[in-house]
């Protein structure tokens, strides 16, 4: 790691206080002219860092810079010398990232970006983007699993991403079955998982976890059709650099071992659906449901006119009304 790295480290990990030129020399073995030439160059790449006399350097809890060394000082320790790749501008991490799978890029690689030109989220939407204002990361997984355990790949994400937000916040957030994040009854962020798969043995040969999250986008910023059901977490003190390296930790720690009960239980105590009357659409119909239960496998468990259904894949919306006195599905 270079000098003006380290520096970077030691400030992040000191963020808001002072530390005085001399010791950041003395931790490195460096001289004093060094850390003055590494903390010049920091500047110059955008981060805030104010010389106090008698104090030191402090680096601002608004800097926030996507660095590789940012993220990786918040990685599990086991996961320290994960490949991670920044980029300013790209159409979809999921995108870039499933190319980079095709090329044998390894397991749990790490992709972020400061902004997407074509964000893709389920079923063709977009995923608005703007530069430095959010979260858009994907992730890159080869799990010596089955097909059949992909959807709970999701299921891990989703909970991993909870977790991740709970841990750098006093924010808990809620699950929208399969992969929506939510807070304050608004959509704060989503998941898409793509899957590159070998038909006949039928196993994953690589997993594409795409995250994107609203981090400092103001309602008024968001397009007007957003705005009534997209919010953004607004911490100040959250930096881009600390939940991406929390999330990427969370979601490999879930993946590594596929727990279905532990997983299904962590991912029930956050759902939003979870009794509540929905509709969803099957064969071209509009069909009306109370959600039941979320089984060992992800899938939705939901009660209809007609009986009990299980719901594989879909999208579901909530807040249906007088379902049973719907017509007949």
């Amino acid at each position: 790691m270079s000098v003006k790295n380290e520096i970077l480290s030691i400030l992040e990990k000191n963020q808001n206080t002072a530390i005085s030129g001399q010791d950041m020399a003395n931790q490195l073995g460096v001289t004093r002219a060094a850390v003055w030439k590494g903390i010049n160059s920091l500047k110059s790449q955008g981060y805030t860092i104010t010389a106090t006399t008698n104090k030191g350097y402090v680096l601002s809890s608004h800097s926030d810079v996507l660095t590789t060394t940012g993220i990786r000082d918040f990685l599990g320790e086991k996961y320290k010398n994960t490949n991670i790749e920044i980029l300013d501008t790209v159409d979809s991490t999921n995108t870039y990232a499933k190319n980079l799978a095709l090329k044998k890029a390894p397991h749990h690689t790490i992709i972020s970006a400061m902004e997407q030109t074509a964000a893709r989220g389920r079923q063709g939407r977009s995923f608005f983007s703007p530069k430095d204002t959010g979260i858009y990361m994907s992730l890159i997984l080869r799990p010596q699993e089955s097909l059949d355990k992909a959807l709970l790949l999701t299921v891990a994400a989703a909970v991993g991403v909870s977790q991740a937000i709970e841990e750098a916040t006093n924010i808990s957030p809620q699950i929208k079955w399969v992969n929506d994040i939510f807070f304050n009854g608004k959509k704060v962020g989503g998941i898409l998982t793509e899957a590159i798969s070998d038909f006949e043995s039928k196993s994953l040969e690589a997993v594409i976890i795409g995250i994107g999250i609203n981090l400092k986008t103001q309602n008024q910023d968001f397009p007007p059709e957003l705005q009534p059901i997209a919010t953004s977490l607004l911490i100040p003190q959250l930096t881009r650099n600390q939940l991406i390296g929390t999330i990427a930790t969370n979601i490999f720690d879930l993946t590594e071992n596929l727990n279905p009960d532990s997983l299904i239980a962590a991912y029930k105590k956050r759902s939003l659906v979870l009794g509540k009357e929905i509709t969803f659409q099957k064969n071209g119909t509009t069909h009306h449901a109370t959600v039941l239960d979320i089984n060992e496998k992800g899938n939705l468990v939901v009660k209809t006119c007609k009986g009990t259904e299980i719901l594989q894949s879909g999208e579901i919306t909530l807040g249906s009304e007088n379902y049973c006195n719907a017509p007949r599905d």
